[in-house]
């Protein structure tokens, strides 16, 4: 099948098997940043924006993306430079394999409740797991983004 979104802000095709996943169709057409961490959409490290919702792209099928409105990391840090910004400024990140669904999710929580306490904000975080910090930083980077907005 030949799926259509917009991708980042910019009209996007693939030809993909039916069954694909977004995060297999996002990797294969250059879009890395997204990665697969557990494959069972709980890790949060597949993490994107769909219609301005986050959503785990390792049990998404790209089907269902037929039509909208797609962000990934790469997209995000360019739309919202801030985003990016405070995880620097904050050192929100160490090897990396998490930091993509971090900064996805920093976002979503910007749209959802950009005024969101501490407590809020580790609750919404809680579905993006690292193995390398404890979340400290990754707390104070998403408060330093939400204090941008």
């Amino acid at each position: 099948m030949n799926v259509k979104m917009t991708l980042n802000g910019e009209p996007f095709s693939a030809e993909t098997p039916s069954d694909s996943l977004l995060v297999d169709v996002l990797r294969l057409n250059g879009f890395t940043g997204t990665k697969e961490g557990c494959g069972v959409g709980v890790c949060g490290a597949c993490t994107v924006i769909v219609n301005e919702v986050p959503v785990a792209s390792c049990i998404y099928l790209a089907a269902l993306a037929q039509g909208q409105d797609v962000w990934t990391v790469e997209g995000l840090t360019t739309k919202d430079p801030a985003l990016l910004d405070a995880f620097v400024e904050k050192e929100g990140m160490q090897c990396g394999i998490c930091t993509p669904g971090q900064v996805v999710s920093a976002y979503a929580l910007g749209i959802e409740n950009p005024k969101a306490s501490e407590s809020e904000i580790r609750e919404f975080m809680a579905g993006n797991l690292c193995r390398c910090t404890g979340y400290v930083t990754i707390t104070e980077s998403v408060r330093t983004y939400l204090a941008s907005k």
